[in-house]
């Protein structure tokens, strides 16, 4: 059954914006599902003290119960209140990139609702660094637990008509910050053990961090599917456009191969490649994701470009490979998971 969902645009933070910011805060505190957005991709957020309320994430998303969430809090300081500790290396971490686009897995304390957590004893935790989501945890005084603002499985969004799309008429309201900064989630660390480990590349890179942890892990579980995941994206397919989506390493000679061979065979071809890529090749719906010569804005533009292709329009999409070094390595993180096959080049 739809439901209505309230929309508030705000661009400033001021005295007209503090009405809207009031009015999402104190749908949380009903136990109201509000879509919001961070530095990152848009979230959708309820309280994560009340287990009544993160279920309705699960409903409005299509979520797996067993896939666990990130709790969002305004500020640095207030970790404290839902860990049994924070270790010197997590500490440090936080002093580093908070707010920031990282995640730090923590021991729980167990003050916040155990599907957050979906029943482990760690949970995962953030301070966001956007303007909007941090007044909107401040209003609301709470711990927000917050998946993307998405269908389970499809593209997360970065902007709010990608939650209108998805989201509409399932939640209770959309606070319309406009475009997200980072383009791709934040980066999961894994602090419970003697070393750091990577669960999920995003926003901070792995030379980042290392500059602050000295060498760390990265997880084998980012590659394979797990039995009890601690972060979001490391059990289930995520980020899945409408259409099939190739990836295809080699050449631009061999990637114009396979838009032929695809086109002969009678599929509409959409590609989504680099600015430098699309240059060299002849295709009927080509989509620029970003240039090679800076691979942020490849991350920028990645969710958007991959749900600008309709299914009534191409039958399958080729993408680019690009270099897994830097916000790279999360840009290629996101496009494994969400391709259905890889295409490679023999030479």
């Amino acid at each position: 059954m739809e439901r209505q969902t309230s929309y508030w645009t705000i661009r400033t933070l001021d005295q007209e914006s503090e009405q809207a910011i009031q009015q999402a805060a104190a749908l949380w505190k009903e136990q109201e599902l509000i879509a919001f957005p961070t530095e990152t991709v848009y979230g959708l957020g309820a309280d994560a003290t009340k287990e009544g309320a993160v279920a309705k994430i699960f409903e409005a998303k299509g979520r797996p119960a067993d896939n666990p969430l990130i709790v969002h809090v305004a500020d640095v300081n207030q970790i404290a209140d839902y860990v049994k500790q924070v270790p010197p290396i997590a500490q440090k971490l936080m002093d580093a990139f908070m707010p920031g686009p990282i995640t730090l897995i923590l021991r729980s304390n167990d003050k916040l609702a155990r599907n957050v957590t979906a029943g482990l004893d760690t949970i995962g935790i953030r301070v966001p660094d956007h303007p909007i989501a941090r007044e909107l945890l401040r209003a609301a005084n709470l711990p927000i637990a917050a998946p993307s603002a998405n269908t389970s499985g499809k593209p997360s969004p970065t902007s709010a008509i990608h939650v209108y799309h998805d989201l509409y008429g399932k939640i209770a309201g959309i606070v319309d910050g406009g475009l997200t900064g980072v383009g791709v989630e934040s980066t999961v660390v894994d602090c419970t053990g003697n070393i750091p480990v990577i669960l999920r590349p995003g926003g901070i890179t792995q030379e980042e961090i290392e500059k602050i942890t000295g060498v760390l892990t990265i997880g084998s579980t980012m590659e394979k599917q797990v039995e009890k995941p601690k972060a979001p994206g490391m059990k289930y397919n995520h980020y899945e456009p409408d259409v099939p989506l190739w990836l295809v390493e080699g050449d631009e000679a061999f990637f114009q191969t396979e838009i032929n061979r695809l086109s002969k065979e009678g599929l509409k071809v959409g590609v989504m490649a680099s600015e430098e890529l699309l240059a060299k090749l002849h295709v009927a719906n080509p989509k620029s994701c970003g240039s090679l010569e800076d691979l942020t804005t490849i991350a920028v533009h990645l969710y958007d470009t991959l749900r600008s292709f309709k299914a009534e329009e191409i039958d399958i999409i080729l993408s680019e490979t690009f270099p897994k070094e830097g916000i790279g390595q999360a840009v290629m993180n996101r496009l494994e998971k969400a391709a259905s096959a890889t295409t490679k080049s023999s030479c």
